[in-house]
Order: C-alpha cells, then sequence, then structure tokens
C-alpha cells in the first residue's frame, strides 16, 4: 500500500512539473538574430543591436495567434520557441531577436512589457504583432487594430543582454 501511494504521488508530481513547464513564458535563446532574411519577395534587413536600443515608433499594432487547433496546439516561432496564446510575445520586422519592448496602446493609454520573439507584421502600413493575451490587455483585441507606440527596453536574453541608456535629466537648469 505504501509503494501505491509513493508511486501515485510521483506520478502526480511528475505531471504538475510538466504541467507548469509548459504554461512557463519562452526563453531560452542566446545571443541575437539580426541575419537579413525574404519574406513574399521583400528583403528585410534587421537592425543593429545599437540601433535597435534607440528605436521608438508609433504606427499600427495588430495581434496574431501563432498557435493552432483552437490555441491547444503550440505555434513556433522564428526563434524556434513553442508558444501559446496567452504568453506575451510580439513580432517585428527589423527588430534584432530576441528584445523587450514596451507597447503603448495610444487610443486609450494602456501600455505593456513584451518579449518579441518572432517576424511579422507583413502586412503594409502596420509595425508590430502582438499575441491575442497582450492585445487584450492593451485593449484592442475585439478591434484587430490600434494605433501604438513600440520602445525598444533591451536587446537580446541572459548574458548577451544590453539595456537602453536611461535618459538623463537635468534639475537644476
Amino acid at each position: 500500500m505504501k509503494q501505491l501511494t509513493r508511486i501515485i504521488s510521483m506520478s502526480l508530481v511528475a505531471v504538475a512539473a510538466c504541467f507548469t513547464a509548459s504554461c512557463s513564458a519562452p526563453s531560452g535563446y542566446d545571443g541575437y538574430m539580426t541575419r537579413p532574411y525574404e519574406i513574399r519577395g521583400q528583403h528585410y534587413q534587421p537592425l543593429s543591436v545599437n540601433e535597435a536600443l534607440t528605436y521608438d515608433e508609433t504606427g499600427i499594432a495588430s495581434w496574431y495567434n501563432e498557435s493552432s487547433f483552437f490555441g491547444l496546439k503550440r505555434g513556433n516561432t522564428s526563434l524556434g520557441e513553442k508558444v501559446m496564446p496567452w504568453h506575451i510575445i510580439a513580432a517585428h520586422k527589423t527588430l534584432p531577436l530576441p528584445c523587450r519592448v514596451k507597447v503603448t496602446n495610444l487610443d486609450n493609454g494602456k501600455s505593456l512589457k513584451m518579449r518579441v520573439n518572432d517576424r511579422g507584421p507583413f502586412i503594409e502600413g502596420r509595425i508590430i504583432d502582438v499575441s491575442p493575451r497582450a492585445a487584450k490587455k492593451l485593449g484592442f483585441k475585439k478591434q484587430g487594430l490600434s494605433t501604438a507606440r513600440v520602445e525598444v527596453l533591451s536587446v537580446g536574453d541572459g548574458s548577451y543582454k544590453k539595456k537602453r541608456p536611461r535618459k538623463k535629466f537635468l534639475f537644476f537648469f
């Protein structure tokens, strides 16, 4: 009886560990992805790390869902990471991957920090695609599109991470 209880408890621990690992945010890519690429005959040259650290742009944001089968099957990003609709991630055409950005919905003032780990949107006039959960938190999931400001906070993960320089304020002038 004790052995059966031990086997059941070990099985429950293993299942819980697998479940919580699959619910965590994607990560694990070291370095930067800045190599050029081509989509539908259009050539894209990602920004250098130093150029990206000063990136600040306003334009149209949209949302996309990389997963399939009603959100139950994980999708893959350009970094090869597995993602689900509840992850707070984004796609950008020319920022180095991965990077962290702050997206502000200019229609309602809501903002959210997220990880850019995919390429897109490949529709003229759009500057960023966000995950369904990010779009809901930013308040434009029902509309599908919104005017947004995108600011880069940092580029890279782990030991490769570089942060945007802080703005200096002069209080005595």
